[in-house]
């Protein structure tokens, strides 16, 4: 038998090539196992869903939804987490159909600057000193109180005769807007769906964000809006440089970032066709922790109508 460093080299290849095809198999198998994660979810919950009476089955099918569109903007296959997405499965006999978005493509209440503010409200059709004074009470909102004791905006608040001072603090939630002194109820109602408090980001995303928001954007005109959105969908998520030139050049407060914050809408029908569509608020945390989402907001049925949504949920 021939022992020499030939064959100690062909035992040593031999034994990589070996490794090599059981590392191959088991990373072949974990990919297996994420993808068959969604259908032994649905299949465990089905039997208990369908015993349940139907306020339960509400609860349960929103949660299963919201826990899905989690596991999808989690998994660690995801090289680069989308911004926007949707998926449908069936559920003890109800039908659901899951739509997720970053946060990002909201204006922040909290971290936008006022002339971001000012032009969603002159977009949702204020007059431009109109849409100026209603921005600036919605900074004064979120602004900390002087140090010299000279609060004006709270004597602002006194002299008006409503019962509440600002908070002069961050919003808590995009619904503290229909408490700003002065906003007009429909321009409240109308600037809902483009407003979060949840996103962490000054700016907006451009490739998700609703036509409304992107008109915001300082120096933003509509020939320049036109333009943007005639090729928005074969600009490159990937190439940011592209997207902003894309704008006329740089452009402040646009990005194509997503946040780790997502608005996770959950439409529902039942078999005997009653429908409900709670949305959640969600943050996916860093890699590594061991929660796997926060829920920031919950809202067991909103009006799809009036609630708005950016843009279609198509994966991109």
């Amino acid at each position: 038998m021939i022992t020499g460093p030939r064959s100690q080299r062909a035992g040593v290849s031999n034994s990589q090539d070996g490794f090599i095809v059981v590392a191959t198999l088991w990373l072949l198998a974990g990919l297996a196992a994420l993808a068959t994660v969604a259908s032994v979810y649905i299949a465990q919950s089905a039997h208990t869903i369908a015993a349940l009476d139907v306020a339960t089955q509400w609860e349960m099918l929103g949660t299963a939804g919201v826990e899905l569109a989690a596991y999808e903007l989690s998994a660690p296959a995801t090289v680069r987490r989308p911004t926007h997405g949707g998926f449908a499965f069936r559920l003890a006999n109800s039908s659901v159909r899951v739509e997720y978005m970053s946060e990002s493509a909201r204006i922040n209440l909290n971290m936008a600057p006022r002339a971001m503010i000012a032009g969603l409200f002159r977009g949702l059709g204020a007059q431009a000193d109109a849409a100026d004074e209603y921005a600036e009470r919605v900074v004064a909102w979120r602004r900390t109180p002087k140090s010299d004791g000279q609060d004006t905006e709270q004597a602002l608040y006194g002299a008006s005769g409503v019962s509440y001072v600002p908070r002069q603090a961050p919003f808590s939630s995009a619904d503290e807007l229909w408490l700003v002194l002065g906003l007009p109820v429909a321009l409240v109602e109308r600037a809902m769906p483009f407003v979060t408090v949840y996103s962490g980001m000054a700016e907006i995303n451009v490739l998700d964000a609703a036509p409304e928001v992107i008109a915001a954007l300082p120096g933003m005109t509509p020939a320049k809006l036109d333009a943007f959105l005639n090729q928005r969908a074969d600009l490159p998520p990937d190439n940011p440089e592209f997207v902003i030139g894309a704008l006329g050049g740089k452009q402040p407060g646009a990005t194509v970032s997503a946040s780790e914050a997502y608005r996770v809408r959950v439409r529902i029908t039942l078999a005997d066709g009653r429908q409900r569509t709670p949305e959640a608020v969600i943050q996916i945390p860093p890699a590594g922790e061991k929660q796997a989402f926060r829920v920031l907001a919950w809202t067991d049925e909103i009006d799809p109508e009036r609630a708005g949504r950016p843009r279609p949920m198509e994966s991109r």
